[in-house]
Order: C-alpha cells, then sequence, then structure tokens
C-alpha cells in the first residue's frame, strides 16, 4: 500500500510518517508512507494507493479530489484529533479503510 500524506509544505506530516511507519511494522502492515507538499501532488500521484490531507488543508480537499480520481486513489481529510495527537496508528488505520 502506497500512502501519500499531503499538507501545506510536506514538514508538519513528517513526524506523522514515522509514526505511521512504526505502526505499520508493530502490525505486519507493507506500506510506503511519504510526506509531500501539495504543490507536488500532481507529481507523486501516480502508483498510490490512498491520499489523506492535512486537517490544517482541508480546504483544498475538492482541488485535491479532482488531482487524484483519475488515478483511482482514494482520498480523504485525516481526521484531526488523530493528526493532532500524531496517532498514527490511527490515521494508518484510517487509510486501510479507505483501501477496503
Amino acid at each position: 500500500m502506497k500512502l501519500l500524506l499531503v499538507c501545506s509544505a510536506g514538514m508538519s506530516t513528517s513526524i506523522l510518517v514515522n509514526k505511521m511507519q512504526q505502526a505499520a511494522a508493530e502490525n505486519d502492515v507493507t506500506a510506503e508512507i511519504h510526506a509531500i507538499a501539495e504543490s507536488d501532488l500532481q507529481q507523486h500521484v501516480e502508483g498510490s494507493d490512498v491520499v489523506l490531507i492535512g486537517p490544517q488543508i482541508r480546504y483544498l480537499e475538492k482541488n485535491i479530489r479532482q488531482t487524484v480520481e483519475p488515478f483511482g486513489v482514494k482520498c480523504d481529510v485525516m481526521d484531526q484529533s488523530a493528526f493532532g495527537m500524531m496517532r498514527g496508528d490511527q490515521i494508518l488505520e484510517q487509510a486501510r479503510q479507505l483501501m477496503k
């Protein structure tokens, strides 16, 4: 499963990536997870399975969905509480639910 975490600059989500990778390893989930800036999404979306949008840029959800839909990529805004608490396990589970 290839996941992209999208935020305004790709910085706030980089901490979350590490926590998600740890949760994936603990649960035997194979996941490639990257944090990127919204401005870089077009270059990275192809081949991805899920795009999760940082709550701070939820106002860009419509544009992001239009970018990822032609590639068949699932998309959602990250749970704000899980993001704020840096709960990588919960965000990983959110992505896994989108894959179903």
